[in-house]
């Protein structure tokens, strides 16, 4: 159908664009790792000393650490420049993307309206109410967030995600995968941990354009992957993508709190970065219909920031910027949730419940890897791609 691998390859960078993306990339992990852990050294050095003599102990929690951190010179710095370099990321690609658009438009159309045997599908609900935690602001400072259209057919949303995420995580020396980092690892994890598991369904909850979906359908034969999402714009991009590499994925325009399929209908349930955007009581819809819609023996599995009561004072207020400074209020009041008693009230039973660090597979040797994945031994400490927080339940 296509004379290009991935669908991405529609929309090449110009030799100057790709210049500017590779800087915004080296300034991210310059700001992500060396400044930051600058900034760490002037907390310890300076900040915290100055809280104990004032309250004559340490800070309690990520809160009281931000207070204590919003006037000292080099925060302000880094956060400015962090904020700034997640603007650039986006403006990196747009116009990359608004050069190539008409092409991909075509290319996507031409797949959506294919008399050729289905390998997958594309399901659209243009009455779908967009809720208001993603109309009401752009999610990662992201120019028009994950459901804008600007024509008939659009994929621009979806364009400007995939390249920019790439350039995201481009230069951070932990965060080697191209395809699904989350989805490679938890996918891995998950058949060395539980070899007996043999899935046949998954649905991934806020697939945008599909790249944390993919890898479980290359690890896991026979898999049949099914992603929704609110935004038209990701999941036109996404069934393209697939088209393009002869994946069997259907993507769907949902709302996670309120889906449409039957009870009992798959055997994965999972999510990458996606409960954190949701408030407490979106969240604990998605819950519900999560154990609704998994099948008995089946697992849900979240990929997401480590909770709040798992990490220090210090970690909490580093992770937590986002909530202030990236357009997701809901992030802190998301980390400070109980997950095992809110995947209890979801009706799981407790004793299925489960939480753990696993590497990034694309980071650590195999062998390391399935170490993990067996309990041997535990993964690298959590930040910047080198192992990933997971949560979840077996049904």
């Amino acid at each position: 159908m296509f004379s290009v691998t991935h669908f991405e390859e529609l929309a090449p960078p110009s030799h100057d664009e790709l210049a500017r993306q590779q800087f915004v990339s080296v300034l991210r992990k310059r700001i992500m790792s060396d400044m930051a852990g600058d900034m760490r050294q002037v907390y310890e050095r300076e900040v915290e000393p100055q809280f104990v003599e004032r309250h004559g102990r340490l800070p309690r929690d990520g809160r009281e650490v931000r207070k204590a951190m919003l006037d000292n010179p080099y925060f302000k710095a880094w956060s400015a420049l962090r904020y700034s370099a997640q603007e650039m990321t986006w403006w990196s690609v747009m116009p990359q993307v608004e050069r190539h658009l008409p092409a991909m438009v075509a290319a996507a159309r031409q797949v959506a309206e294919s008399t050729e045997p289905a390998r997958g599908s594309l399901r659209l609900n243009p009455e779908l109410e967009i809720p208001r935690d993603v109309s009401a602001l752009d999610i990662h400072l992201m120019p028009g967030c994950f459901h804008t259209e600007h024509g008939a057919d659009d994929v621009a949303q979806g364009a400007v995600y995939t390249l920019g995420t790439a350039v995201f995580g481009g230069a951070l020396k932990l965060r080697s995968n191209r395809m699904g980092g989350v989805a490679a690892s938890i996918a891995h994890w998950l058949r060395l941990r539980y070899p007996q598991f043999s899935p046949s369904a998954l649905l991934d909850l806020g697939c945008t354009t599909g790249s944390n979906l993919f890898p479980y359908l290359a690890i896991f034969p026979g898999l049949v992957g099914h992603g929704v999402d609110i935004g038209a714009p990701m999941l036109r991009y996404a069934h393209a993508r697939a088209q393009s590499q002869g994946l069997v994925a259907h993507f769907s325009q949902q709302n996670a709190e309120s889906l449409d399929f039957a009870d009992n209908s798959f055997d994965i349930v999972c999510s990458s970065f996606f409960l954190h955007e949701q408030s407490v009581a979106a969240t604990r819809r998605i819950l519900r219909e999560a154990y609704r819609v998994l099948r008995p023996g089946g697992v849900m599995v979240h990929m997401e920031l480590p909770p709040a009561s798992e990490v220090g004072p210090y970690y909490n207020f580093y992770l937590d910027w986002d909530a202030f400074y990236n357009n997701e209020p809901h992030y802190a009041g998301f980390r400070a949730l109980d997950f095992p008693a809110e995947v209890a009230r979801a009706g799981f039973a407790a004793p299925q419940y489960f939480q753990t660090r696993i590497p990034n597979r694309g980071t650590v040797p195999a062998a390391e890897f399935e170490a993990c994945a067996r309990g041997e031994r535990e993964a690298p400490a959590h930040g910047n791609g080198a192992s990933w927080f997971i949560f979840g339940a077996w049904k």
